[in-house]
Formats: structure tokens, C-alpha cells, sequence
């Protein structure tokens, strides 16, 4: 055991000094796995390209630059202008106003791009300044936004979820269906905390705007096509009428035929989509292809069973470790995004999740959570940095203070997660059954 704890600590170690002077986390990983694999467990390199590759020969996977091809479309055509708007005409009137847009758009905006990133960038640009042109507390304002981007990735199609699910063997179509309740729930909760904000604290919104019902029809009508577009691929899933990646695939094909219907299909945005689908599928590949390798070196010299079966040793209690678990993500999402969280932990988590018996569709709805709301947490939480740099003349202080309150609502999510499993497992079963 003496040879297997000095090899973790050395690898570890190196992996952290890589992290530290800078190093893209695929390149770090990647490095770290070659050492491994040539000098402690004694393999060839050709082991790097038979595991990567076993890794990526994935039909399942073609649905996740699919789905980013058909939000980068509608993204790009206008479509969340418009769909802000129209739910701004239906619900601003309420207590919270635009921060009720921010957060109902968040979770129509998840089923295009399930990506809280492109979330944070996307509402920090055409929700806000409406926000500022309107005199709404800067705090309000920019916390609803940072808060409702954690609806992207729990809301299917959820691209992280389907990188999981890949990975892990899992199936796309349940942890996808698993994600629909509590993102519904996590909305929910969140318009309560700004509802009730509002209500408590009149000063950070200005007088709501009522629009007429000709006004709102109007404005319906214009997202109609593109909320249809959404519902009928993930309901040929649900149903299954289509595979995940088949139901991508009309996505991406419908996506554009519906920008061209309306005009908004120019080079530039087929150009922009495609060279950001080509990024962050590459991007997120190459770190999947990285990790399993150095999955592969860990299990090899012995350390993944070690670690599990010393945690498993711990007179703890499921609960227990689950709770370290979250606080794990809590610290490590001041640094990294819940994707890299996943490849960089999940080799060593996952043999623990399955010794303890539980169900992996259910974890994977609680990892996004606490990978999620971790990027949101200061000092250094990654979400809060994208709003700072998207809207840069307001302070990282105001920016945390607006998102604080959320947490309320996240974590009970959470809690309802723990107390009540059912409210991630019950769909998938009902569309296995």
C-alpha cells in the first residue's frame, strides 16, 4: 500500500503544480497519465490511443456537438431577444419583474444550449441592460442572472449530463428525463426568492410594466416556432419516437430551417455556430479522453480500488460521504467548471457511488447541482467572473451579494433531492415502464 499511496501523491502532486503554473486541464491530465503509464505502470504508449479511443467510439456522444450546433443556431439567430421579451410581457408585471424573465428564460434557454456559461454570457448581455435602463438594483439584477444559469444544465437536453451519461455507461434518455423535476423545482424556488425579495424589498425594482393582452399575444407567438421546436425533440425522446442522438440531429436540421424561415440564418451566424460547436466539443472530448486515461493509469497501479475501499472502511454512513462529496465541489468549483470537476473527479467518485449503492442517474442530477452552484460561490466561482467580464463595470461585490440569496433555493433543491430520490427517479421509471 506504501508504493500506491507515494504514487497518488506524486501524480496528484504533479497534476496540481501543472494546474498552478497555468496548464489547460486536458494537457495537465493528459501529462500526468503518460508519467504514469510509462514509468510506474509500465505500459506502452499506444496505450494513450487504444484508451482514448475506446473512450470516444461513441454513438451516444454525436447527440452532444448535435444539441451545441442547434443552440448555437438559435442563439445566434436571436432567438433568446425574443424569448426574453415574450416572457417579460407575461410575468414582468409580477413581483421580481425582469428577474422573473431572467429565470423562466433561463430554463427555456437551457433546452437550447445546456450550458451555464453560455447562459451567464447570453443574459448578462440582453437582460441586464434593460435592467440598468430601467434603474433596477444592480445587486437584484445581476443576481437573478448569475442564479438562473444553474437552470442550463439541469434542464434536457443538459450537455453535461449527456457527457456523463457517455461516459459512465449511463442512459442518456434517463438522466436526461431524470433532470425535467427538479429543474422545475429549482425554478420554481427561485422565482420565489426573488418574488419574495421584491416583496420585502420594494426599492430594488422600479415600477413593474404592464403590457396589454394584444401585446402579449403578439409577443407569444413570435417563440412559439422555437418552443414547439424544443418540446417536439425532447418529447420524441421521452416517448421514444427517437434516440437522443437522432432527436439532435432534427434538432440541429429543424434549427435551421427555422432561422432560414425567418431570416436570420446569415454565413456569419452559421459560421459562429459552427466554430462554437467545434470548440466546446472538442474542448470537453479531449478532457473525457484524458481522464479515462488517467483512470485507466490510477486503476491499473491499484489506487481506485485502494481509495474506494478505505472510504467505504469509514464508519461514516452514506449521507456522510455524500455530504464530504458536496463539499469537495463546493471548494473545488471556486477554481474549476463542473465539467472539468466531473473528469477530474469522477474516476475516483464513481467506484465509491456504486459501493455505496447508489443509484448513478440520481447522483448525476445532485453532481450537477453541486458542481453548478459551486461556480456561483466566492471568491472565485467561475460563473461569477463570466457575468463580472460581460458587464465589467460593476463590482465583483455587487455580483455576489445579488447571488447569495439564491442559495436558499438551490440548496433546498438539494435537500428535496436527499429526502425525496423519487423526484429524479420517478420520470425515468414512468418512460422505462
Amino acid at each position: 500500500m506504501g508504493f500506491e499511496v507515494g504514487f497518488a501523491v506524486f501524480l496528484l502532486g504533479l497534476l496540481l503544480f501543472l494546474l498552478v503554473i497555468g496548464l489547460e486541464i486536458a494537457w495537465a491530465i493528459g501529462i500526468v497519465a503518460t508519467v504514469g503509464l510509462i514509468w510506474y505502470v509500465d505500459q506502452p504508449l499506444s496505450q494513450i490511443a487504444e484508451t482514448s479511443w475506446g473512450s470516444l467510439n461513441s454513438f451516444t456522444l454525436t447527440a452532444m456537438p448535435l444539441f451545441i450546433f442547434m443552440g448555437s443556431i438559435l442563439g445566434n439567430s436571436g432567438v433568446n431577444e425574443r424569448l426574453f421579451n415574450a416572457i417579460d410581457k407575461w410575468v414582468g408585471h409580477l413581483p421580481g419583474g425582469l428577474a422573473n424573465s431572467v429565470i423562466a428564460g433561463n430554463a427555456v434557454f437551457g433546452a437550447m444550449c445546456g450550458s451555464t456559461m453560455a447562459a451567464t454570457a447570453t443574459f448578462g448581455k440582453i437582460a441586464y441592460p434593460e435592467m440598468e435602463r430601467r434603474q433596477y438594483a444592480p445587486k437584484y439584477g445581476l443576481g437573478s442572472i448569475a442564479a438562473g444559469t444553474v437552470l442550463a444544465p439541469l434542464i434536457p437536453p443538459s450537455i453535461i449530463l449527456i457527457l456523463y451519461g457517455a461516459w459512465q455507461g449511463e442512459s442518456i434518455v434517463d438522466l436526461l428525463a431524470a433532470g425535467v423535476i427538479p429543474g422545475l423545482v429549482l425554478t420554481t424556488l427561485l422565482l420565489a426568492v426573488a418574488m419574495i425579495w421584491d416583496l420585502i424589498d420594494p426599492s430594488v425594482t422600479p415600477e413593474k410594466v404592464n403590457y396589454s393582452w394584444a401585446e402579449r399575444f403578439k409577443a407569444l407567438f413570435e417563440v412559439t416556432p422555437f418552443v414547439l421546436l424544443i418540446a417536439g425533440v425532447l418529447g420524441a425522446i421521452f416517448l421514444g419516437i427517437m434516440t437522443a442522438t437522432e432527436a439532435a440531429c432534427l434538432g440541429a436540421f429543424l434549427s435551421l430551417v427555422l432561422t432560414l424561415a425567418y431570416r436570420q440564418l446569415t454565413f456569419e451566424v452559421l459560421q459562429t455556430s459552427l466554430l462554437g460547436t467545434l470548440k466546446v466539443t472538442s474542448f470537453s472530448l479531449f478532457i473525457m479522453a484524458m481522464s479515462t486515461l488517467v483512470s485507466h493509469v490510477f486503476n491499473s497501479a491499484g489506487i481506485i480500488p485502494m481509495i474506494k475501499d478505505t472510504v467505504l472502511a469509514l464508519d461514516m454512513g452514506k449521507n456522510s460521504i455524500l455530504v464530504l462529496f458536496f463539499l469537495m465541489y463546493l471548494f473545488l468549483g471556486m477554481f474549476f467548471d463542473s465539467w472539468s470537476m466531473l473528469f477530474l473527479t469522477f474516476p475516483f467518485v464513481m467506484p465509491i457511488i456504486i459501493g455505496l449503492g447508489i443509484d448513478p442517474v440520481w447522483w448525476g442530477i445532485v453532481y450537477v447541482l453541486a458542481g453548478e452552484q459551486s461556480t456561483i460561490t466566492p471568491p472565485f466561482g467561475l460563473t461569477l467572473f463570466v457575468l463580472r467580464g460581460v458587464i465589467p463595470w460593476q463590482p465583483m461585490g455587487t455580483v455576489v451579494k445579488g447571488a447569495l440569496p439564491y442559495f436558499l433555493a438551490i440548496y433546498s433543491t438539494i435537500v428535496l433531492l436527499f429526502l425525496f430520490p423519487q423526484m429524479a427517479l420517478w420520470l425515468p421509471s414512468i418512460l422505462g415502464g
